[in-house]
């Protein structure tokens, strides 16, 4: 028992020192990761299409 309230008093500690991003800071992150998720989402869709007229070419 005495374990589990250690842990939990040391999570509390490593808590106070984290940083936490303000809500300017939370939009130009989430606005980055969307256009990342995005320019990814279009890439391996083409690369798709491509391969896929490939082969039937191909084939």
């Amino acid at each position: 028992m005495k374990k589990l309230v250690r842990f939990f008093i040391s999570i509390k500690g490593e808590m106070k020192k984290v940083r936490w991003p303000n809500k300017k800071e939370m939009i130009t992150y989430s606005v980055a990761t969307v256009s990342f998720i995005v320019v990814f989402a279009l890439f391996f869709s083409l690369t798709d299409i491509v391969l896929t007229n490939l082969k039937l070419l191909v084939g």
